[in-house]
């Protein structure tokens, strides 16, 4: 059964929502991706006012199980962070309004989770979406890539591919799923595995 996720890239001008249906193999399928714009010169509470509008729109059109916000960072840019924070609150205020689980994704989780690098430049995340999601072209601007790379990442964080079943057929199924796996799936399971096995060291010595 797929996991259905609404990503959003949030900005006051452009805000980017992605929303893409990943299966238990970790196979993400598009469903919608948009951007919402709100021109500089409108008041700021009709801005939010239109933004949370077209959010709750897209939450009550497709209905998804979850909904991934990319984690606000400090920018000299002091007026930028303010309208990526407040269309960050807009956000979290429709996802709770229907009883949706939230997850915040730094930019180094989302481009770690999609390119298997957390330095990985905007255009390694945008050629990795458009091929992970199986699309001709690279989807444009920006802010409609990086939401569709938020709803991915929260995707294969919180729904991870079941493990085989030992026995009828278990090695037949671990291969299967192995071989489904894109290359930046792969590096991101062994990102996973990694920090678990440092971790546990840790553990048994405390």
């Amino acid at each position: 059964m797929s996991i259905r996720v609404l990503g959003i890239d949030p900005g006051l001008t452009r805000c980017g929502v992605g929303i893409v249906d990943v299966r238990p193999d970790r196979r993400a399928v598009l469903v919608e991706v948009t951007v919402i714009r709100t021109p500089p010169g409108m008041p700021i509470e009709e801005r939010l006012l239109a933004v949370g509008d077209g959010i709750e729109r897209l939450l009550d059109e497709h209905r998804p199980a979850a909904v991934a916000i990319e984690r606000v960072f400090a920018q000299h840019n002091l007026s930028t962070v303010m309208g990526v924070a407040q269309v960050s609150g807009v956000a979290l205020h429709a996802a709770a309004k229907r009883g949706l689980p939230v997850a915040l994704h730094t930019p180094s989780e989302v481009k770690a989770a999609v390119t298997g690098y957390g330095s990985a430049d905007k255009k390694q995340v945008q050629a990795m979406v458009a091929r992970i999601l199986g699309l001709a072209e690279v989807p444009k601007p920006a802010d409609a890539a990086d939401a569709l790379a938020i709803a991915i990442c929260h995707a294969w964080r919180g729904g991870p591919a079941p493990a085989p079943r030992v026995g009828g057929g278990g090695a037949t199924q671990a291969s299967a799923g192995a071989a489904a796996q894109t290359p930046a799936q792969a590096a991101w399971l062994a990102a996973e595995r990694s920090a678990r096995a440092s971790a546990a060291p840790r553990r048994l010595a405390r």
